[in-house]
């Protein structure tokens, strides 16, 4: 006879919290800054390559999908520092009780798109 029911909760049966969205983001956040740190030294490599780079840089920088790139990467640096210092606080043995725990991840969710809008306003010169 086979066992129909899951052994372990799985995603059709899992209650998703906070603290798992904010772990999977921090991992997939990790995965963006990886490539987002390639890229900007790939364009610094172009830039150094000759001034006819420069143009290229700029056009592709000031398109709206480099302005998407730029406000993503900002983004997902912003979660990432968050996260560390969250994970950082647990690692010390703080932070474990369930309403602490729902606090400092919807505080990291909060913080990142406070910090991502602060970063885009001071870039326009709004701040």
């Amino acid at each position: 006879m086979e066992n129909k029911s899951p052994l372990s909760p799985h995603i059709q049966i899992y209650k998703w919290h906070i603290s798992s969205l904010v772990s999977i983001s921090h991992r997939i956040t990790g995965i963006i800054n990886i490539i987002g740190v390639t890229f900007i030294c790939v364009l610094a490599s172009l830039l150094s390559l000759g001034e006819s780079n420069y143009e290229v840089t700029y056009l592709f920088l000031s398109s709206r999908i480099g302005k998407f790139l730029i406000l993503g990467l900002t983004w997902s640096f912003s979660f990432q520092i968050l996260s560390e210092i969250r994970h950082l606080i647990m690692d010390l043995g703080y932070g474990f009780e369930l309403k602490t725990s729902k606090i400092t991840g919807l505080i990291v969710i909060c913080g990142s798109i406070v910090l991502t809008v602060t970063f885009y306003l001071i870039g326009k010169n709004f701040l």
